[in-house]
C-alpha cells in the first residue's frame, strides 16, 4: 500500500482532512480489504491460529485499519457533501458491506474462532476479552454464517442493497433540505427576535442573497415555528419540512422517499427470516437489554398510560389558552410550538430567547469541559495545530492528572451548506492497546453560526443537547478497555448507549454546572437567580406533550419492523395513524410524511430500536439520582467520588460486560422504573 501519497493510508495518529480528496477513498479503500482477505485466509489456513493472541488479535488489528480508513470518509459525508464525495462514498460503502457480509459468512473464520470459545485457554482471558469472541460468535449468527446456498448468497445481496439504499435515504433527505427556501420581508419577520433576524439574514447571505431567507435548517425551522407571528409563514415552513423527501409537498416525488421505505422494511424483514427470526424487530432485540418484543411493547404502553392523559391536559389548555388569548379558533399542528411559547411567557413571565445571551457557545463549552474535568477527573487542552475538515472546527485533547495524554475530541458546532442537520456523536479512533492508539471522537451538532460582532448564542436547548451529545462522547474517550470491538460505545447494547448522553443532560438544568458557564456574553453577569428559577419552574411545561411524541416515533418504529407482512407490503402511513390514535393528542394532516425523513430509523442504526431513547432514559435518570444522593448527604451535586464510580464502573469499561451488570456495580441495584417519570415531574 502506498503510504505515501494516500492521506486515509497515513499511519498518522488523525486524519489529514485538508489533503483526503474523494479520488483517495476507493484506492485505500480497496487496498485495506484486499490485505484484510489475504489475512484471514492466512490465519484460517494456520492450525495454530485457535487461541485469542493468534487469531482474536489480528483480526482486531485488521478491523481498526479498515475502521481508520473509513471513518474519516464517512464522517466527510456528512459534514462536508459534494457530488464528489457522494459517488464514491456510495461505492466504498457497498463494497464495505459486501466484504463485511461476506466476512460474517466465512465458515473456516467462524470455526476458527469456535474453537477459541471452545479452547482451554478461553476461561483464563480477561472479561473485555471473552465478551470479543463472543459478540464476534453472534455477529457471525446474525450475517448467516449457517445459511445454505442460495440463503447464503441472497443474505449478501440483501445487505448490499440494503446499504445502498440507506445512504440514498440520507442523501435525499439532505438534499430536499438543501433545495427548498423562502425569502421573509416586511411583516412577515413580525415575531422574529433579534437573533433569529440575523440567523435568516445569514441564511440568505450564505446562498449569496440580500435580506432574509428562511430555509429548512433546524435552527432556522425551530426559530420561525416558535416565534413567527405570520401565520402563513409558519404553515409554509411546516409543510416544506415535514413533507421532505416525500409524494407530498412543495416538492413533491422530487426526492421521494416512498419507495425506499418500502424496499428497506422488505429486505430488513426478508433478511430477519433468512435467520431463523419472526421479524427484523426479533432480530434486532437479540443484541438489547429489553430482550423480547412484548417486553417493549408492555414498557411503551405503560408509559404511554401516564404520559397521555397530562398530553391531553396540556393540549386542552393550550386550544383554550389559543382562542381566548391569540384569536385562534383552531389550533394547527404549525401554531403548537408558537402557542406553546405564548402561554409560556405568559405562565412563567419567561421566553427561550431571554435565555441567549448567557448562553455563548465558547462560554458553554468551556463549562462543559470543566464539569466534565471535576467529575471524571480528566483535563481538557485545545490544539489549534490538528487539520480539520472546516475552519470552525476546534480539536482537544484529554489529559489525565499527570498530563497523560488519554484520548481526543473534534467539535463541529454550526449549521451549515453540505452538513446533515441534527446532532451526533461519531468514533474517529478507537482504544488499541496493541498499538497505543488513543480514542479520539467526533461531536457535530447544528447552532445557529456567528452574527458579526457577537458569538453563537444557544437556546437552552441547544445547551442540553451539546451536553447530550458529550455525554456520548466521554463513553468514547474515558474507556479503559484496550479492544476496539468492546471499548467505548462499541459492543454496548442499544438499548443502554444512551445512558451517558442523558445522564449529563440533567446538568444544563443545575445552578452548579450553570454557574459555570451562563455569563452575559456582553457584561459577564451571571444567569440571574429570577431568570434561572423561572428556567426550572418551566422544565416541565408540556412534558406529557413531548412524552407522547416520542411514544409515538418509538411504538411506530418497532411495530413498523415488528408487523410488516410481505403480502400487505409497509403500510407505512396505515400503521402511523393506527399509532396516532393510541398514543398521539396531537394529529397532524394527512398530508404529513414525517417517515420520509426518519433517518433515525432508515439510515441511522435505530431500526425497530428508537424505543432505546426512552428505555435508557430509565438508566439516565436513576444515575443522575445517585448525584442527587450525594447533594442531600455531602452537600455537592458535582461529587467526584460519583463521578469516579460512574467512570470505573460504567464509562471505563465501555461494552466489556452487559450494560446492566455495570449500571447494577455502580448503583448497588438494579434501576429504578420509577425515576423516569419523576424526572418528568410525574408521580411515580
Amino acid at each position: 500500500m502506498d503510504t505515501t501519497r494516500n492521506p486515509l493510508l497515513s499511519p498518522g495518529p488523525l486524519p489529514d482532512f485538508p489533503a483526503i480528496r474523494p479520488e483517495h477513498v476507493l484506492p485505500a479503500v480497496e487496498a485495506v480489504l484486499a490485505e484484510y482477505r489475504e489475512a484471514v485466509e492466512r490465519l484460517v489456513a494456520d492450525p495454530a491460529a485457535r487461541d485469542f493472541d493468534s487469531l482474536a488479535a489480528p483480526l482486531e488489528a485488521l478491523d481498526e485499519k479498515l475502521s481508520r480508513v473509513w471513518s474519516p470518509v464517512s464522517h466527510l459525508h456528512g459534514v462536508m457533501d459534494s457530488p464528489e464525495l457522494r459517488a464514491v462514498y456510495a461505492e466504498a460503502d457497498e463494497r464495505i458491506t459486501g466484504f463485511t457480509t461476506e466476512l460474517g459468512q466465512h465458515r473456516g473464520l467462524y470455526e476458527a474462532m469456535k474453537a477459541v470459545r471452545e479452547g482451554a485457554g478461553f476461561a483464563a482471558l480477561d472479561r473485555a476479552q471473552r465478551t470479543l469472541v463472543e459478540d464476534s460468535l453472534r455477529g457471525f449468527r446474525l450475517s448467516g454464517v449457517a445459511l445454505e446456498e442460495p440463503a447464503r448468497s441472497r443474505f449478501r445481496e440483501i445487505q448490499t442493497e440494503l446499504s445502498r439504499l440507506d445512504t440514498a435515504f440520507e442523501e435525499a433527505v439532505l438534499d430536499a433540505t438543501e433545495a427548498w427556501s423562502l425569502p421573509v420581508e416586511g411583516a412577515q419577520l413580525a415575531g422574529l427576535p433579534p437573533s433569529a433576524r440575523e440567523l435568516l439574514a445569514g441564511q440568505a447571505r450564505a446562498k449569496g442573497r440580500e435580506g432574509f431567507l428562511a430555509t429548512l435548517k433546524g435552527p432556522v425551522v425551530q426559530a420561525i415555528l416558535t416565534h413567527a407571528d405570520d401565520r402563513a409563514l409558519r404553515e409554509a415552513v411546516y409543510t416544506a419540512y415535514h413533507t421532505r423527501a416525500s409524494d407530498q409537498g412543495p416538492h413533491a416525488g422530487r426526492f421521494d422517499n416512498g419507495e425506499r421505505i418500502a424496499r428497506i422494511l422488505a429486505l430488513r424483514h426478508e433478511a430477519a427470516r433468512l435467520l431463523g427470526f419472526p421479524s427484523a424487530a426479533h432480530e434486532s432485540l437479540e443484541d438489547k437489554m429489553a430482550g423480547t418484543p412484548e417486553r417493549v411493547l408492555g414498557f411503551l404502553r405503560e408509559l404511554a398510560a401516564r404520559a397521555k392523559p397530562l398530553a391531553e391536559r396540556e393540549l386542552a389548555e393550550l386550544r383554550a389558552f389559543a382562542a381566548e388569548a391569540l384569536g385562534l379558533a383552531t389550533l394547527e399542528p404549525w401554531d403548537i410550538a408558537w402557542a406553546s411559547e405564548k402561554l409560556r411567557v405568559q405562565r412563567f413571565a419567561f421566553e427561550e430567547e431571554q435565555l441567549k445571551p448567557w448562553f455563548a457557545l465558547p462560554k458553554v463549552l468551556d463549562g462543559l469541559l470543566e464539569l466534565a474535568g471535576e467529575l471524571f477527573g480528566v483535563a481538557f487542552r485545545e490544539r489549534r495545530d490538528v487539520p480539520v475538515w472546516h475552519p470552525d472546527v476546534q480539536y482537544f485533547e484529554v489529559l489525565d492528572p499527570d498530563g497523560t495524554l488519554r484520548a481526543g475530541v473534534y467539535f463541529d458546532h454550526y449549521a451549515r451548506e453540505g452538513k446533515r442537520g441534527g446532532a451526533w456523536m461519531d468514533v474517529c479512533r478507537s482504544r488499541f492497546a496493541a498499538t497505543g492508539q488513543i480514542p479520539v471522537a467526533y461531536l457535530t451538532c447544528n447552532a445557529a453560526p456567528p452574527a458579526e460582532g457577537r458569538p453563537s448564542l444557544l437556546t437552552h436547548d441547544d445547551v442540553v443537547t451539546l451536553f447530550h451529545e458529550f455525554g456520548h462522547g466521554l463513553h468514547h474517550l474515558l474507556t479503559e478497555i484496550g479492544w476496539p470491538a468492546v471499548s467505548g460505545i462499541h459492543g454496548v447494547e442499544w438499548d443502554a448507549v444512551e445512558l451517558p448522553s442523558q445522564f449529563m443532560e440533567n446538568f444544563a438544568w443545575k445552578r452548579e454546572a450553570l454557574d459555570r458557564f451562563a455569563r452575559h456574553w456582553q457584561t459577564g453577569e451571571p444567569l440571574p437567580e429570577a431568570l434561572f428559577a423561572k428556567l426550572s419552574a418551566a422544565r416541565h411545561f408540556h412534558a406529557g406533550l413531548f412524552l407522547v411524541r416520542q411514544l409515538e416515533y418509538a411504538l411506530f418504529d418497532f411495530r413498523l419492523h415488528l408487523e410488516y407482512d410481505p403480502a400487505r407490503g409497509p403500510r407505512t402511513l396505515e400503521l402511523l395513524e393506527e399509532v396516532r390514535r393510541e398514543v398521539a393528542v396531537v394529529r397532524p394532516p394527512a398530508w404529513q410524511r414525517f417517515p420520509h425523513a426518519f433517518t433515525h430509523i432508515f439510515a441511522g442504526g435505530y431500526a425497530a430500536g428508537y424505543y432505546s431513547y426512552l428505555w435508557a432514559e430509565v438508566l439516565s435518570a436513576d444515575a443522575f439520582a445517585a448525584f442527587e444522593e450525594a447533594e442531600k448527604t455531602r452537600g455537592r451535586l458535582i461529587d467526584a467520588e460519583t463521578g469516579a464510580r460512574l467512570r470505573r464502573e460504567v464509562l471505563a469499561v465501555g461494552g466489556s460486560r452487559p450494560a446492566l451488570e455495570s449500571f447494577v456495580a455502580f448503583r448497588g441495584r438494579e434501576p429504578d422504573p420509577g425515576a423516569l417519570l419523576r424526572s418528568y415531574g410525574l408521580a411515580a
